[in-house]
């Protein structure tokens, strides 16, 4: 069975820590897991019910939902901004939290991880992350957890798909999220 995980991104930044934490997860992805990132949600307008109508729904958010309903599960990566999540992945959540119920998020395994410059790892925003994605149906897998600290200097000059000890954590999620597509919760 090959499992599908969408990588959503929370920071828009070519070079950013996050970004480069998914392309390690999408290179290093176990046998049988394929991880794509998602480009594209910069180009996504802020979740307005006016314009969720099929009638004036913008093409950009369209095409996530369409890359969503392909997806098996899906890998929220995120950094920490002013201590919570970036707006960009809160807006991606809440356009595939709808319509309401059977948005696809819902029922989805669905991890989050990240790194972020602080001592923490950026927790604050992945914890924000799970509750958000959690409320719009996913089912959150809570203890399949990354959060590296100290992104600037851990990073610096080493790629993440490079650094051994966050590939085989990056390794671990991805297997709970296969784990969980396997063996759905009851």
């Amino acid at each position: 069975m090959s499992v599908h995980i969408l990588a959503l991104v929370g920071s828009l930044r070519s070079g950013s820590h996050n970004r480069q934490l998914a392309e390690a997860a999408a290179k290093h992805a176990p046998e049988g897991v394929e991880v794509t990132l998602y480009e594209g949600l910069a180009e996504v307008p802020f979740y307005n019910e006016d314009i969720d109508t099929d009638e004036n729904r913008p093409a950009a958010a369209t095409r996530l939902r369409a890359a969503a309903a392909d997806a098996d599960a899906f890998l929220l990566v995120t950094p920490e901004y002013n201590g919570t999540m970036p707006a960009v992945l809160k807006n991606a959540i809440d356009w595939l939290s709808r319509p309401f119920g059977a948005g696809a998020l819902a029922g989805s395994p669905t991890a989050v991880v990240g790194t972020a410059f602080g001592q923490y790892g950026g927790v604050w925003a992945q914890d924000d992350a799970r509750k958000s994605a959690g409320i719009a149906g996913a089912t959150v897998l809570e203890d399949a957890k990354l959060a590296i600290p100290g992104s600037v200097t851990r990073f610096a000059e080493t790629h993440p798909a490079d650094d051994t000890e966050a590939v085989t954590q990056l390794r671990q999620v991805l297997g709970a999220l296969a784990a969980g597509i396997e063996a759905p919760a009851a």
